[in-house]
Formats: C-alpha cells, structure tokens, sequence
C-alpha cells in the first residue's frame, strides 16, 4: 500500500509541478485529490500539501528575484504578517471537525476555481500600485488575513493574495514573484504545523516522494512553458477545479 501511495504522490506532484511551471497556477489541486481521491487524512494530505507549497515558492521566487520581477520590501511586510495568520489557521483547522474542516477545503478550492473564470490577467498590463500598500499596517493585516484563510483551508497562497494585489493596482509580473514568495512563508509554518498532527510514520517515504517530485515537475514544466497553449492549459484546470469540487462538496452530504 505504501509503495502504492509513494508512486502516486510522486506522480501527483510531478503533474502538479509541471502545472506549476507552465502556468503559475494548479497548485491547489494537491490537497483536493490527496483528501478527494486518495482518502488521505486530512492533516496528512495537509502537511504534503504545505511541502508542496514551499518548494514551488522557494523555487519560484528565486526566479521572480533574479527577473528583477518582485518587490522585496512589500513581500517582507506581507510575509511578516503572515506567520501568526499561518500558525492561526492551522490551530483553527484543527480544533473544528474534519467535515468541516474538509468542507471548508473543498470550498475554498472552488472559489479559487471560480476566481481563475474572471481574473483574465496579461502580463502586459502595468500600473502603478495603490498608495495604500505603502501603508504598512494595511500590508501587514493584508498578509494576516490571506494567511490565516490559505492555512485553515489548506490552499495556496498566490491564488488568493495574486488578484487581491493586482485589483490595488500592482503589475502582475511583480504580484506574481511578491506572492510566490509569501507562498514560503505560508508554506513553512503551515507544514509544520500540520506535520504535528500527522501520522510521520507513514508519511516519511510520501514526503521524499513530493520533493523529488514537485522539483522534478517544475523544471520540466518550466522548459515547456514556451512549447503549449497556455490559455487553454489554464481553461482545463479552471474547469477541472470546479467540476471536481463541486463533486467532492455534494458526495460529503450523500
């Protein structure tokens, strides 16, 4: 069963990761097939999630910072606040049940779903950020708030904070790397967090497997990135996302 498991998470996060690399985006579907489908349990499917998260930012924000494309001082502001709404949300995942808990997830992932429909984004818009986000304290309850939903629903964070930015007028080149990279520090706080109510005994082999698997997936998704179509890559996941949680959200009342 474990070896089972060990190719199917390897398998899983070398899609995902190509996903990644290619589009940006997708990331979310980890923990929506890891509970949906596979029938991990929840902090487990959480905590591989979480995993997941941090080694696509760490290897995505490094890109954005040798581009040039990310605003330092604004990912640390937001970053900062941030790891209390991190540590927040997972201590409120775990003191509901999992029906809800699991609930929140499915619907969560649907809004992101959702959210992709209308956020027709190009990377040549540019315009200048709102004053308001050199407003440090509103930075700082900005990172807090999309911590704390990221974390207790078990989400990405760039699927949240990348439109919330780009309506204030940041340019989606440096949204992007400015999210990718408070993705880590979401990423890491969360994991551990999870890994804290996990089962690590099982989990060790499936963690070895998402790392060589997420790594694996981003690169050769990155090299891709120039060989498909990226709107109708993105059409696919949108509709995948919704069809699939909507399914998942009404098989947990049947």
């Amino acid at each position: 069963m474990l070896d089972y498991l060990f190719i199917l998470i390897l398998a899983l996060n070398l899609l995902v990761g190509i996903l990644l690399g290619m589009s940006s985006i997708g990331g979310f579907l980890l923990p929506l097939i890891y509970v949906g489908f596979l029938q991990l349990p929840l902090r487990d499917a959480l905590a591989l999630s979480f995993l997941s998260f941090a080694i696509a930012g760490i290897i995505g924000s490094y890109a954005y910072w040798k581009s040039k494309n990310i605003d330092v001082k604004l990912a640390i502001i937001i970053s900062i606040g941030s790891i209390p709404g991190a540590f927040l949300g997972v201590q409120l995942n775990v003191i509901i049940s999992d029906h809800i808990a699991t609930l929140i997830l499915y619907i969560f992932v649907l809004i992101s779903g959702i959210s992709l429909l209308f956020n027709g984004k190009s990377d040549h818009v540019e315009s200048p950020a709102a004053s308001i986000l050199e407003n440090k304290l509103f930075t700082l309850l900005l990172g807090f708030s999309t911590a704390t939903v990221c974390a207790v629903s078990g989400a990405g964070g760039p699927i949240l904070l990348v439109p919330l930015l780009t309506k204030l007028g940041l340019s989606i080149r440096v949204t992007v790397g400015v999210c990718l990279f408070n993705s880590v520090i979401i990423a890491l706080p969360s994991m551990f967090g999870y890994f804290q109510y996990a089962n690590m005994e099982t989990l060790y082999p499936l963690i070895v497997a998402s790392i060589i698997g997420q790594i694996a997936g981003i690169l050769a998704g990155s090299y891709l990135s120039n060989k498909v179509e990226l709107n109708q890559l993105r059409k696919f996941i949108t509709w995948f996302t919704i069809l699939t949680a909507t399914y998942m959200i009404i098989s947990l009342f049947l």
